[in-house]
């Protein structure tokens, strides 16, 4: 009787925490993913091989090019920057320059909380809830298994989303799976008296 309740008030605590989640990007992210810190860009300058290649996104939103020097690509998306790029280069350096940008790495994502092996995690396209759980080793015995708290990538708060739900992870997300009721409440009490006390209020 007392583990049902517990449950119970598990469940309902979900329950409150759930809000509706604002962030709605598409379910592809190459086109308007606005690029950060830990992405890595592959350049192409067609016609000239040496002024490409593959760049690391630094701490403060640059890439640095052959003859063009720094470009401010943070909170720009691959084809924004294709267009700087063109421009900086149509500034006396390249005539009619054909710039092609795409994302070869993405920033990874964040799972932490109640999961076998919490840590960050490489990005692919797609990356669903259930598989960033399965990436992290899988929950644990404490986990609460029906929905996960989502942090957004420039977002301050946590959306609850639904295990199942077709909700999707995006680079720099932050999971978290929150543990059960149960098992906050013996963290808190200590593991002999929060089993006594349970005990005792089951028998009473």
């Amino acid at each position: 009787m007392m583990f049902a309740a517990v449950a119970g008030m598990g469940e309902a605590r979900a329950d409150q925490a759930a809000q509706p989640a604002s962030f709605q990007p598409p379910a592809s992210i190459a086109e308007t993913y606005k690029l950060g810190t830990g992405d890595k860009l592959r350049v192409i300058v067609y016609g000239e091989d040496d002024l490409g290649g593959t760049f690391d996104v630094d701490r403060n939103g640059y890439i640095s090019l052959p003859l063009i020097g720094q470009v401010k690509v943070g909170g720009l998306s691959a084809p924004e920057v294709e267009r700087a790029i063109t421009t900086k280069f149509s500034d006396g350096f390249l005539k009619e320059p054909r710039v092609n940008v795409e994302v070869a790495q993405y920033r990874p994502f964040y799972v932490l909380g109640e999961v076998n092996r919490p840590g960050s995690y490489p990005y692919t396209d797609g990356m669903s809830i259930q598989n960033a759980v399965a990436d992290a080793g899988g929950y644990t015995q404490k986990a609460v298994e029906g929905g996960v708290y989502v942090r957004h990538v420039g977002d301050t708060k946590e959306v609850y989303l639904d295990a199942d739900s077709a909700a999707q992870i995006y680079p720099g997300d932050v999971v978290r799976v929150p543990s059960s009721l149960f098992w906050d409440t013996i963290s808190v009490l200590g593991p002999l008296s929060g089993f006594a006390a349970l005990y005792g209020a089951y028998h009473n």
